[in-house]
């Protein structure tokens, strides 16, 4: 049972990483796309939110060790 918690774990958080950044990436091209003179305030705040959805899957890991090794 602990190895499908891991499982579970760590499988929901990549995935919700996954979609949170190519949602963040995607509105990110709109605005580039719409005002290019904002082209690097909008990369900085991109790169920004990918590093806090980042670390979504690095908190399963780690919530899934915890279950594993228990």
């Amino acid at each position: 049972m602990e190895v499908l918690a891991a499982a579970i774990a760590v499988g929901l958080g990549a995935i919700g990483a996954g979609i949170g950044n190519g949602m963040i990436v995607s509105k990110t091209v709109e605005g580039i796309a719409r005002q290019p003179e904002q082209k690097s305030a909008l990369q900085t705040t991109m790169f920004i939110g990918a590093g806090i959805v980042e670390v979504v899957p690095i908190i399963g890991v780690v919530i899934g060790f915890l279950a594993f090794f228990r």
